[in-house]
């Protein structure tokens, strides 16, 4: 991968991250129960953040970056992903985060499969263990919320 392409990917990437922080941002101020409002708000920081350090990562290149793996117990993974509508209950607000974490993973994780520069690489694969790390978070609240009882 070029230094060009790698340039347009984290471009992209910085992209990603100011829509999911206009997602989360949006759905924290619909959110009826505090605890969503305040997960969701916290999310859009994050994604904040994340923008912010792509933006230093395309200025002076590749740093090293250092997130926790995070296993993935994949517990959504079947379940279809919500429209996004107006009218969404928390929860399917909540699987569709989980989703958009999902895919996000997905994308840094094929980048760094691609990527011949071991700099570049590492910086894809700590990208998608960002995006495993909110995946494993948001599934943990849905799987509270969708299934009370085995609790």
């Amino acid at each position: 991968m070029n230094s060009e392409d790698f340039q347009k990917i984290i471009a992209n990437a910085i992209d990603s991250e100011v829509e999911s922080y206009t997602f989360y941002k949006s759905v924290s101020e619909r959110a009826k129960d505090a605890n969503l409002k305040s997960l969701f708000l916290e999310l859009a920081e994050d994604e904040k953040n994340h923008r912010e350090y792509l933006q230093n990562v395309l200025l002076s290149g590749a740093k090293a970056l250092q997130f926790k793996a995070v296993s993935d117990y994949k517990v959504t993974d079947a379940i279809e992903e919500p429209v996004l509508s107006a009218d969404m209950k928390p929860l399917e607000g909540l699987l569709l985060a989980v989703k958009k974490e999902l895919h996000a993973a997905q994308m840094y994780t094929r980048l760094a499969g691609a990527s011949a520069n071991l700099e570049q690489k590492m910086v894809f694969e700590q990208l998608a263990n960002m995006e495993k790390g909110h995946k494993a978070r948001l599934e943990e609240i849905y799987t509270n919320m969708a299934y009370p009882e085995a609790w």
